[in-house]
């Protein structure tokens, strides 16, 4: 009979069963900035930066071993989750941690491209549901605001077509740091919210284009509704459970959480309206062990320094789908360049050309544009995946919907675009 073990951290930080920091996957390194090529690397000196973190990595690794004393060995789920966001020292809750003084960069980041097309994959599902009074655009996750300041352009762009509908903007943010980020970049600045750190909502305005837009600390206070809900680069940093069995198969790695939140869109899906866009680094249950750290851009042993670094695992998408099962159709997972091909990539990279006379523009659009669609960087290495109501798709061999009117368009980015 086949043995499973659960791993778990021991006293002291020393060491991680089963070979936990193997790292069979790598996140990439990024060499180009958002339309700058080489711009993001070769600023990236963090040695004023690291002497600052030390006091943090000493109370965060002080916290570790007395709690691990006190109530004995924690998972690898429960260090992720103290590391990544524990109120006081968590890496997430006081720092900027994207960017050249970061850790890591994200696709938004790299060309403004990417988030136009995510809005533009909004507006092509709002009009397949039938052009909505209302809908919500929800980002869990949403780093510097950068994805969703793209996507709002274009919804602003095209105002002709979205007037009728009232939109709002939902954050699920858990940084006070980045939340402030997200504020300067999507309004007019903190002082022109309206803040209650206790409340659910804690943090209340208007965008620069006009849409009222509110932050959260759990995806569980967004209002119901009909939705468009973003997850970038969301799913790889929940907490994992790690398990080793005692046969030819090293480990697995379970994401509970992931499980739940999953699970809770598919719900507002169904009942609500609306869809989910995924898109991470991930696999479709074919991978063991993918636990690993980034600081400053490259590869971090997981055990140094805790709370001064990133934590992230690939996302299992076979399990995402496993947990919506006959609740809501899921497309993929896809690769990044597949899917951004379809949503027109190239065409909106060849209109962006044709309107700069800079060569330097024009050349950083062009390297940004290779870093994330180059199947060797980013364009294979991140996944799309969505979450879409089980009516959103006609079968062509449902000879009875036929008869009753057409097919349903179909779903941007997982085949052409058609607007």
């Amino acid at each position: 009979m086949t043995k499973v073990y659960a791993m778990r951290f021991f006293p002291g930080l020393k060491c991680l069963c089963g070979g936990v920091s193997s790292y069979i996957s790598r996140k990439v390194s990024p060499v180009c900035g958002r339309l700058w090529a080489g711009q993001w690397m070769r600023s990236c000196s963090r040695t004023s930066q690291i002497m600052k973190e030390g006091n943090q990595d000493s109370i965060m690794l002080k916290h570790l071993i007395s709690k691990i004393k006190s109530t004995g060995p924690i998972s690898v789920a429960e260090y992720m989750r103290e590391v990544l966001t524990n109120p006081v020292t968590g890496y997430y809750q006081h720092r900027d941690v994207l960017g050249p003084q970061g850790d890591f960069i994200t696709s938004p980041e790299i060309s403004q491209i990417f988030g136009e097309l995510l809005g533009v994959w909004c507006i092509s599902e709002w009009m397949a549901a039938g052009k909505p009074k209302t809908f919500q655009l929800v980002e869990l996750g949403p780093g510097r605001g950068t994805l969703a300041s793209d996507a709002l352009r274009v919804f602003s762009q095209l105002n002709s077509v979205l007037k009728e509908s009232e939109i709002s903007v939902h954050l699920v943010e858990v940084s006070p740091k980045l939340g402030e980020v997200q504020a300067q970049l999507l309004t007019e600045g903190e002082q022109h919210l309206r803040h209650d750190p206790n409340a659910a909502i804690y943090k209340t305005g208007t965008t620069k284009t006009g849409l009222p837009i509110s932050w959260y600390k759990d995806l569980q206070d967004v209002p119901r509704g009909f939705s468009f809900y973003i997850a970038h680069e969301f799913f790889d940093v929940l907490p994992i459970h790690k398990f080793q069995r005692d046969d030819e198969r090293d480990h697995i790695e379970i994401c509970p959480e992931a499980g739940i939140i999953v699970q809770n869109l598919a719900s507002r899906i169904t009942e609500d309206g609306g869809a989910a866009l995924i898109a991470d680094y991930g696999h479709n249950g074919t991978k063991t062990d993918t636990f690993r750290g980034f600081r400053g851009h490259q590869q971090h042993d997981v055990l140094t320094t805790p709370g001064t670094a990133d934590l992230t695992a690939d996302v299992d998408f076979s399990y995402l789908r496993q947990m919506t099962k006959g609740k809501v159709t899921s497309l993929g997972p896809i690769p990044q360049h597949e899917f951004l091909k379809n949503m027109g990539i190239d065409v909106r990279l060849q209109v962006l050309l044709r309107n700069t006379s800079d060569p330097a523009t024009s050349t950083g659009l062009i390297d940004a544009y290779d870093m994330i669609m180059n199947p060797e960087k980013m364009g294979n290495r991140f996944k799309f995946f969505a979450l879409l109501p089980c009516d959103r798709l006609i079968s062509s061999n449902d000879t009875r919907s036929k008869k009753h009117g057409p097919t349903a368009p179909p779903v941007a980015g997982f085949s052409e675009l058609q607007l």
